[in-house]
């Protein structure tokens, strides 16, 4: 990497000095990069000093005695109400005023950087510069009243007499009535007057005005807590917050400006999902709404035990409860819906969708039925019958905790050993050494999927059973419970299913302290009850496992700066600083766990800032809508599927790790790069989101994904000598973790010189597509005769023959055309075999002509040829299978389908054989374009034995006579031979020209992407789409020939030819990477493509082939913080700083932190993952 590469270009750096002070200030702004009259800034400053003024009056009337607090909260709040419309409307008059009404509708960047012309100091420029007012109306009206409010019980909480009886101190009561004051001005600026861009954005775009919201919340949050200690006395804690917060609450405008405190929609989101998760024993949603539902049902599950007055009711409602909300109701609700809509229909035989099918049956709805029957028996049986009120080591519940230690020990066994490493360090030794292909992965790991089995059922059934045994034998469900009993045990009974290993862990660690500490006069067993003690443990254990991920992330970072070497001089004494001031470093660390928020490195420097807490999924949007689509994404399409189930094995048998929400994975395979993440963890089932990552390579994508290489082999492709070795990527933000089969592309590339140059290929070539075009126009002919025959006999069944005339023996009178004297002036001169020139583009076909037209004179050039305009099949009927005569009807009216009416047909041609009409080609294709003199000299190189030896390898007729005799008669009819040639040789023609040269290498690439010389004959083929399809289908297949002989040698005989062209035909498309049909075959899984290209800069043509087998993807688990922190630098980055440079140094190339993968995996349009799925759920068991 450069070392110029700068943090920010300077005019973003101007952009940011100007902007940061607004943002701590609340929207005044004071820096304006332009000259403007003082009194722009005097108004800003009354404007934001106007609270303070308001609220003085308040507080000098309570202060003097004249006013209680109450009534001195009511008065300033009223004068800020009224001000707050004052200057609403204001803004408005202003906004009307105006020739044009300029309409904030989003938060226009480059409007900030515009130079305003002041007229006068309450002109209408001004106003609108000042105030630039709301979307809504409703929202005038809205934040005006909150702005009273606001006002009002800022004033009653800053008071200072009340203060000064807090702490006692008059020197502090100044100091906290000051910056206090200038907490509440910053807050109400923004409401009503310009509302400051915030650090902490969570939304690209403040559809609603909801960022004007975020400051008054935090204050009001502050002024409830004062009014609960003002009502509710002799309340020792609630004291002790009191004072906290009012000291905290003169640093809010930095922990606003420093991005720390979430804006409130990503506030609301957050919570839910750390109330559900830690407090009802829930897991994080895939989407929003069924986050919002999920914690709605969970709450009124918890609020609804407590009024049960029954114990046995309880344990039987929590057990039933905490199964049933741990399942994918979803499916189950969809599988209920289609039944119920199936029984009103009446439908017998019509199944669900394939989807669900695959994802949940009968069965496994009447698997879960069982568990759910045996774990209420379990839990009220031992809960009624052997639950004993003494508290002793031999006690059944402390047995069952003993057995719950031994199951956590082997299922922590069998997960370890199932992936590559061991606690990502240690080179796991079961594990298959030197994997590389399918088949001896598969063989290896065979003991491996054996353990997965027993692991498996030891979590699945035994872990929940033993866990549902030890809480309903605790104590603390005799007695009448409490809230705390509630909250503590719906979150245990539900956690059982929701997270069995997590809930394992605590249940064990719960258990082990117990059995350590018996005394009832220590705090953990005198005040809380077994729920609330699981509650603690698990929240403990979470924000553990997230302090250790945070804190390797900061050394990560810090020795990623240090490793650069082009900036080390710049990053040492960031590095220096992280060293000396490491107490505070590790502050910011735990204050980011404590929050469960983001590790935000700034510029992705060891410059550390907490980042606003926001939920797992990082984003606001709905996963999988967005994607920056391309030619690429197919190949994800593709391998999704196959992907899924692959994933799926892994993670029953433990491959992948701890399931948890939030978590990471990355694939690898070839120059494809998936992008995992969980969003949803329940009982036998997990919701991912699947990203593709770009498969062009850019410098810095390349750097990383040879790191990412590097990483994977040194884990599966390397031999150890030792037992256990050592990860020698330790540092490194992915660990490797094991591999997949799966079904997917390996996509090749080959250098063709050589072979496409070759005079003596390109000789064999021409003859070579003569070939391949009668076996591609008689495979069209026998396959359209065969659909023709079943339309035939479906649409006429049970209806009279057709009654044809008789023949009349009129010999078809010929008339040939005047012979050109050069056909080389048919050919443009604008053709050039410079493939660097502007490629000419083929004429668009014609318009189609009448279905009825009269016929003036007959054509037939070549004796038993006719020209004719095609007659609608449907319109006039088919001829029957005993006709030996070509008829056209000429100057009839179209006749309905289905009636039948006396038919007229004219013979015009008399085959030799009675069943040659089967194999006959389209009217339109027998027309004549080509002089008969060029044409006869064509026909010399039409292959006679190859097309007879074509027409009795035909063996898809359905003929009551012997089938090879009448396919001998059909190869010796001369009449049907003739219009074959006449085919044939003019899309031969029209491929080459009318030259007998050699075609040349950039002739052949020009006519494979479809781009013909211009010709009568190419004129003649492009008003025939179908037949222009089929000759450059020909085409495509004869470069494929070519390329497959100079590799494996030439063809022996017409059979292997044929098996060659039959393999085409069955197991390849060949054509170009552009078309449509590309990504169809792709998505319809043909087991080979072809595409021929080249290459600009090395100036050679390349082939490219697509196999489809089966194949390892190498997959490793990505650090979550680390993906996490540098998600969240780039929101700063992107949405407040507008640090949108390309080459900006938080986006290059990092092989530790893998900046450039992580920042293509965000979301868009920060990120720009070309593939991304909507929500997928995956079955474990």
């Amino acid at each position: 990497m450069s070392p110029d590469v700068p943090l920010l270009n300077d005019y973003k750096k101007d952009f940011f000095l100007k902007r940061f002070p607004q943002t701590v200030l609340g929207g005044p702004r004071l820096k304006l990069g332009y000259y403007a009259p003082p009194y722009i800034y005097v108004n800003q400053i009354i404007l934001f000093l106007m609270p303070c003024a308001l609220g003085g009056i308040g507080t000098l009337l309570y202060q003097l005695g004249i006013l209680e607090d109450y009534y001195t909260a009511a008065l300033s709040g009223g004068l800020m109400l009224f001000t707050a419309f004052v200057i609403q409307f204001t803004s408005l008059y202003a906004r009307n005023k105006s020739v044009m009404v300029e309409r904030i509708l989003t938060t226009d960047i480059l409007a900030e950087e515009d130079e305003h012309e002041f007229t006068s100091c309450a002109g209408a420029e001004t106003i609108k510069f000042l105030i630039p007012g709301k979307k809504y109306i409703a929202n005038t009206v809205f934040h005006s009243v909150l702005a009273g409010l606001v006002c009002g019980l800022g004033t009653w909480y800053l008071l200072p007499k009340r203060i000064t009886l807090l702490y006692g101190s008059a020197g502090g009561t100044i100091v906290l009535v000051f910056f206090g004051w200038i907490t509440l001005c910053t807050g109400e600026y923004s409401l009503i007057v310009n509302t400051a861009i915030e650090t902490a954005t969570f939304q690209t775009q403040d559809t609603y005005e909801i960022t004007p919201l975020m400051r008054p919340l935090y204050i009001f949050f502050f002024v409830s807590v004062d009014l609960a200690h003002r009502f509710m006395v002799n309340v020792p804690a609630l004291e002790q917050m009191n004072q906290i917060l009012h000291i905290l609450f003169i640093f809010l405008p930095f922990l606003w400006a420093l991005g720390t405190l979430p804006p409130p929609d990503a506030l609301f989101l957050w919570a839910m999902e750390q109330v559900l998760e830690f407090g009802l024993g829930g897991s994080s949603m895939s989407t929003h709404p069924r986050l919002l539902i999920m914690f709605i049902v969970s709450v009124g599950t918890a609020i609804t035990s407590y009024f049960i007055p029954s114990t046995v009711g309880v344990v039987l409602f929590m057990t039933g409860l905490g199964f049933l909300l741990s399942l994918n109701l979803s499916e189950m609700g969809f599988i209920f819906k289609c039944s119920i809509t199936r029984h009103r229909v009446g439908t017998k035989s019509k199944a669900l969708p394939s989807g669900s099918e695959k994802q949940l049956t009968w069965k496994e709805c009447l698997f879960y039925i069982m568990i759910l029957v045996l774990a209420l028996l379990e839990s009220i049986l031992l809960h009624h019958f052997a639950c004993c009120s003494q508290i002793s080591k031999n006690s059944p519940q402390a047995i069952v905790g003993y057995i719950l230690m031994v199951l956590l020990i082997t299922l922590w066994i069998l997960r370890e050993i199932q992936s590559v490493y061991i606690f990502g360090i240690f080179r796991n030794p079961f594990y298959p050494k030197d994997v590389q292909t399918v088949t001896l992965f598969l063989e290896k790991q065979a003991r491996l999927m054996k353990i997965g089995v027993v692991r498996r059922i030891l979590l699945n059934l035994v872990s929940p059973f033993a866990m549902i045994a030890f809480l309903s034998l605790d104590t603390s469900l005799q007695g009448l419970h409490s809230v705390s009993v509630s909250i503590g045990f719906t979150r245990a009974f539900r956690m059982v299913w929701q997270n069995t290993e997590n809930a394992l862990l605590e249940t064990v660690i719960v258990s082990a302290v117990h059995l350590l500490i018996s005394s009832t006069d220590v705090w953990w067993n005198r005040s809380l009850d077994t729920g609330i003690r699981l509650l603690l443990v698990g929240v403990i254990h979470d924000r553990l496992i997230q302090f250790i991920s945070k804190l390797q992330f900061a050394v990560t970072v810090l020795l990623a700066s240090w490793m650069e070497k082009n900036r080390r001089k710049s990053t040492t004494p960031l590095c220096i600083l992280n060293i000396v001031f490491s107490p505070f470093v590790l502050v910011f660390i735990a204050f980011s766990t404590l929050l469960s928020s983001p590790l935000l490195p700034l510029f992705t420097l060891p410059l550390f800032l907490v980042g606003f807490p926001r939920p797992t999924q990082s984003w606001p949007g709905v996963v999988g809508t967005a994607a920056c689509v391309c030619a690429d994404t197919v190949y994800y399409y593709q391998m999704v599927p196959g992907l899924t189930a692959a994933l799926q094995s892994a993670m029953v048998a433990g491959s992948l790790g701890l399931l948890l929400p939030g978590s990471h994975y990355l694939g690898r395979f070839q120059d494809r790069l998936i992008w995992i993440m969980i969003l949803e963890r329940g009982y036998t089932y997990c919701c991912i989101n699947i990203k593709g990552l770009e498969l062009q390579e850019t410098s810095c994508h390349t750097a990383e994904a040879r790191r990412v290489d590097e990483v994977f082999e040194g884990a599966f492709e390397q031999e150890y000598t030792r037992i256990c070795s050592i990860n020698e990527h330790f540092g490194n933000v992915l660990t490797p973790c094991t591999v997949l089969p799966v079904k997917l592309y390996s996509d090749a590339k080959t250098v063709l010189s050589g072979i496409i140059d070759s005079h003596d290929n390109l000789r064999e070539f021409k003859g070579d597509l003569v070939k391949v075009l009668v076996w591609i126009l008689v495979q069209y002919c026998s396959r359209r005769s065969n659909m023709q025959e079943n339309v035939h006999k479906t649409e006429n069944k049970g209806k009279a023959s057709l009654i044809i005339l008789p023949a009349l023996n009129t010999s078809p009178q010929t008339q040939s055309p005047d012979d050109t004297d050069s056909l080389n002036s048919e050919i443009s001169d604008n053709w050039s075999d410079d493939i660097f020139g502007d490629e000419p583009t083929t004429k668009k076909g014609k318009e189609e002509k009448d279905q009825l037209k009269v016929l003036q004179s007959i054509n037939l050039p070549i004796p038993g040829s006719v020209e004719s305009q095609s007659v609608d099949d449907h319109s006039t009927g088919k001829v029957p299978e005993n006709s030996l005569y070509k008829a056209v009807l000429v100057g009839y009216p179209a006749v309905d389908k289905g009636k039948q009416e006396d038919m007229v047909y004219i013979p015009l041609m008399e085959f030799n054989c009675s069943h040659s009409h089967l194999l006959s080609l389209p009217e339109e294709w027998m027309s004549n374009c080509l002089p008969n003199s060029k044409m006869r000299e064509m026909s010399s190189l039409f292959p006679e034995e190859w097309y007879q030896f074509v027409l009795r390898q035909l063996e898809c007729f359905h003929l009551e006579d012997n089938v090879p005799n009448v396919l001998e008669e059909i190869a010796k009819d001369m009449v049907l031979k003739d219009f074959y040639v006449r085919a044939v040789m003019t899309c031969y023609c029209s491929l080459f020209g009318v030259d007998s040269t050699d075609p040349s290498p950039s002739h052949i690439l020009r006519v494979y992407n479809g781009v013909l010389p211009w010709s009568v004959a190419l004129d003649w083929l492009t008003e025939k789409p179908e037949l222009f399809q089929l000759a450059l289908k020909a085409f495509r297949y004869t470069l494929k020939l070519m390329i497959d002989k100079a590799s494996l040698g030439p063809i022996e005989d017409f059979k292997e030819l044929t098996n060659c062209l039959e393999e085409y035909e069955s197991d390849w498309y060949i054509g170009v990477v552009s078309d449509e049909k590309w990504k169809e075959a792709i998505l319809q899984e043909k087991p080979c493509l072809f595409s021929l290209g080249y290459d600009p800069n090395m100036g050679v043509y390349t082939g490219r082939v697509l196999t489809l087998q089966e194949l390892l993807i190498q997959v490793g688990k990505l650090n979550t913080e680390a993906v996490r922190g540098q998600w969240a630098n780039l929101s700063w980055e992107l949405l407040y700083a507008t640090n949108d440079d390309e080459e900006r140094y938080s986006i290059q190339a990092h092989p530790l932190l893998l900046r450039n993968l992580t920042v293509q995996a965000a979301d868009p349009p920060l990120g720009y993952p070309i593939y991304s799925s909507k929500p997928i759920r995956i079955h474990l068991y």
